[in-house]
């Protein structure tokens, strides 16, 4: 089966009921370079454990790491050390 062309979201929130189906598709994602983001959440809905999972590429990571970086030494440019613009 040839690769899909289509571009992976830097972000992902997985859902679903609380089942070797979800921990497969979990796992399925950090084979293809995901990284957990977070802790999980569960919570029931009167029948099934339901769960969510986030997950993140890593050069979404550093990409805005390098963002926060940049916007915080613009921030010291403009300041003059007194807290004064």
């Amino acid at each position: 089966m040839p690769e899909p062309t289509e571009e992976k979201l830097s972000y992902r929130l997985i859902t679903g009921p609380d089942t070797k189906e979800f921990c497969e598709r979990i796992s399925t994602a950090l084979a293809e370079g995901y990284v957990l983001h977070g802790s999980p959440s569960a919570t029931f809905n009167g029948t099934d454990v339901i769960v969510a999972q986030a997950i993140v590429l890593p050069a979404a990571i550093a990409s805005a790491d390098a963002a926060v970086a940049n916007a915080v030494d613009q921030l010291d440019e403009e300041f003059d050390g007194e807290g004064h613009a």
